[in-house]
């Protein structure tokens, strides 16, 4: 297939030649570019090479596992990663702080749902490029401060004390959209919706694991919050004090 420059970029990493025959004809039908690796080296490296604008990544690889190819890919690349996982897989080493994947899909997985998740991805990666862009060319403060957390909306920065705290595209996404209407609780659900932007597919321990994340690195002491507060049986809140 001729490539379009207009299209987006998938590379697809999996071992397992059918599993990357179907995924290479699907996406390519949904009208996307695909580049192919079968082992964690070639991963790293295309990855690198090509920029892609999204990677559809298998854990278990010769070489070199996916874990550690998310790792070093996130490095040097801000771009969704989405894992491909058996079921007996823990998300929490899957969506891990050291690694920053964006979400996760289990094996087997339907062509529907995968489709779906990976044009949602595209789509939230692209808002936020162009949040971004517009933030980069505003001259006048966008920033939300709510006791000692501080987001800078233009600069997608965050600040908890006055020091600056080293978070990913999506746990800022999850900080803002809480920040923006502090006290009030938001749902898991909702948060799936509106920040991974998926109306039907995820699952919610994805936000589980993520405010997780996010409590590690802006709280003092992760089992007694007081930025980023649970309700219980509900879902998350940032404390309004």
């Amino acid at each position: 297939m001729e490539e379009n420059l207009d299209k987006k970029t998938i590379l697809i990493v999996d071992d397992e030649k059918t599993i990357v025959e179907m995924l290479v004809y699907n996406l390519q039908k949904e009208g996307y570019n695909t580049l192919e690796a079968n082992d964690g080296e070639e991963a790293v490296r295309i990855a690198l090479e090509q920029k892609p604008n999204l990677v559809l990544l298998d854990i278990m690889l010769p070489k070199i596992d996916g874990l550690t190819v998310c790792k070093r890919i996130r490095q040097t690349l801000n771009i969704p990663i989405l894992m491909i996982s058996a079921k007996d897989e823990e998300i929490d080493k899957i969506l891990g702080l050291e690694l920053g994947a964006d979400d996760y899909i289990t094996k087997p997985f339907s062509v529907r749902e995968l489709v779906a998740r990976v044009k949602a991805n595209l789509r939230k990666a692209e808002i936020s490029e162009k949040q971004i862009e517009d933030g980069d060319s505003k001259t006048e403060a966008n920033i939300i401060t709510i006791g000692d957390l501080t987001l800078d909306l233009n600069k997608f920065e965050v600040k908890v004390r006055g020091e600056v705290i080293d978070l990913t595209l999506r746990e800022f996404e999850v900080l803002r959209y809480l920040a923006n209407q502090p006290g009030q609780v938001v749902t898991r659900e909702t948060l799936l919706e509106k920040v991974w932007g998926y109306e039907y597919y995820g699952d919610i321990r994805t936000v589980d694991v993520t405010v997780r994340r996010i409590r590690e690195k802006i709280e003092k002491d992760t089992s007694n919050p007081k930025i980023l507060i649970t309700k219980r049986g509900v879902g998350y809140y940032i404390a309004s004090k």
